[in-house]
């Protein structure tokens, strides 16, 4: 208990301290999951969005390939990114890995998924025949997906906050491609593990308080979004 305690005390002072490396750390970490949600909303509402309007051959199976990486294990991720940006990869000469860049990849290759399958449930969830009866009014199908993107706008929501709460408090695949280099790609994830390895319970305990006042600060202000166009 103690050891909470002291931890709680250690998140207090280091923010109200003005540490360098703990604000430097925060930005870096809310700055690579920030984008790797961004790059994953790109690409995961337009596939999502596919997925729910068209039928064709084999969308059962993309479907079930897409809810299955809903649950990729990260490790996995962080260890395909690195062979394709390795040295010697196919992507070597871009010299990325152990970078943000890197993590933001690897971060963005777990959260595309999870997008793409709340988008196409989302979507999904609009009525067929209002679907139906805008097309029946003269909508052409991009003013019909228009539409239906605002009518799920609300459940869409979810889709970043489940997406940037995978890739915050995501640390396998950071740690892989981004290497916990100080100044340069540690995280808040990344220094609690270093940390804890070192056996400094307390600013680990520390630096995880302050990861989940992140995420709760980001959650709250999207839960509010959400909330006050629902009511």
């Amino acid at each position: 208990m103690s050891v909470l305690v002291e931890g709680l005390r250690q998140a207090l002072g280091l923010l109200v301290g003005g540490d360098v490396e703990i604000w430097s750390i925060l930005w870096l970490s809310l700055l690579v999951s920030g984008s790797a949600t961004l790059v994953a909303l790109l690409m995961g509402i337009p596939l999502g969005v596919l997925l729910a309007l068209n039928r064709f051959p084999g969308r059962r199976l993309v479907v079930s390939a897409v809810n299955t990486g809903m649950g990729l294990p990260p490790v996995v991720v962080g260890l395909f990114v690195s062979i394709l940006l390795w040295r010697s990869g196919p992507f070597g000469d871009l010299e990325i890995l152990y970078t943000p860049a890197a993590i933001v990849i690897a971060q963005a290759v777990i959260a595309s998924p999870i997008v793409t399958g709340i988008t196409l449930a989302a979507v999904q969830h609009v009525p067929e025949a209002f679907r139906l009866q805008l097309l029946g009014l003269g909508a052409s199908r991009t003013q019909m997906v228009w539409v239906v993107l605002r009518e799920a706008r609300l459940p869409m929501l979810a889709a970043v906050m489940a997406g940037f709460g995978g890739v915050i408090s995501e640390i396998g695949a950071s740690m892989m491609v981004g290497g916990n280099i100080k100044g340069q790609t540690r995280t808040l994830t990344t220094a609690m593990v270093l940390e804890t390895n070192k056996g400094n319970f307390d600013i680990a305990i520390a630096l995880a308080i302050l990861l989940l006042v992140l995420v709760f600060a980001v959650s709250w202000a999207l839960t509010s979004i959400q909330q006050r166009r629902a009511s």
